[in-house]
């Protein structure tokens, strides 16, 4: 049995549809658009979900979708959760992908094998290939994103950015992809590169695009888009073709350091 803790965003009921027979759990102060949820937890009772979930015949868990961190009330801490107290302090204050990995550690602690949501539904990792026609220019493009991609893992910052030429018109922060391209202005002609952080756990975080990312790319008078092959999600992919056909732009799939 897979149980998902499932987040915001479209990605959990994208893997829910392609599994079929999944629980779901979600922490109470964000639980997922769109999804029944069968339990909702704090940060204090993550011990009693582990419990519970082993009481269910949870063998899998994957962990997808966007949370905003919960703040530790050590008045509601239950007694299954005490002896994750330590974890839990040094994953709240790790960045992003250093506090994943403590979570992972404590669902595999707990005898739960931790599969990515392209592991779970790998439907959604599209193959290495050219959506629309290629514009001249987009390899140097692609090659650049490479590199500010690489800075941002260094940094904790986030997985995407927009270019144009040689110019980082845009970088992603906690608030999302979506929210930097709502922000965008005189970036006509720029491109969105999406990738992983290099060196991160790809067992929860990986990026995600889709109809709304289009959307929302085209708006700001972007080009076109280019994502890592193997590293990026495509949800409904047949909307964010018909999409892309409509606004004449691109998506590149693209193997990391391919010209």
């Amino acid at each position: 049995m897979l149980a998902l803790i499932a987040g915001r965003g479209a990605l959990p009921l994208a893997v829910a549809q392609a599994r079929g027979e999944v629980l779901v759990c979600a922490l109470d102060h964000c639980p997922p658009e769109r999804l029944a949820v069968d339990r909702t937890f704090r940060i204090e009772t993550l011990g009693s979900l582990l419990c519970w979930l082993k009481g269910r015949g949870v063998t899998e868990v994957c962990l997808c979708g966007s949370i905003t961190r919960p703040a530790l009330d050590w008045r509601r801490i239950d007694l299954c959760t005490w002896p994750l107290v330590p974890r839990v302090l040094r994953a709240l204050r790790r960045g992003d992908d250093g506090a994943l990995r403590i979570v992972i550690d404590i669902f595999e602690g707990a005898g739960f094998s931790v599969l990515a949501a392209h592991e779970a539904a790998p439907g959604l990792l599209p193959a290495a290939g050219i959506w629309g026609r290629l514009p001249e220019g987009a390899e140097a493009v692609a090659v650049i994103g490479d590199e500010v991609s690489s800075a941002q893992g260094r940094a904790d910052l986030g997985q995407a950015c927009v270019l144009r030429g040689e110019t980082v018109l845009a970088r992603e922060d906690d608030s999302g992809t979506d929210a930097m391209l709502a922000r965008l202005q005189g970036a006509a002609g720029g491109v969105l590169y999406k990738a992983p952080k290099p060196g991160q756990d790809r067992r929860a975080d990986l990026p995600v695009i889709g109809p709304d990312t289009v959307a929302g790319a085209a708006g700001a008078g972007l080009r076109g888009i280019v994502i890592e092959a193997g590293g990026v999600m495509v949800l409904e992919a047949e909307r964010v073709r018909k999409r892309l056909t409509a606004e004449r732009m691109f998506l590149w799939v693209r193997e990391r350091g391919a010209s």
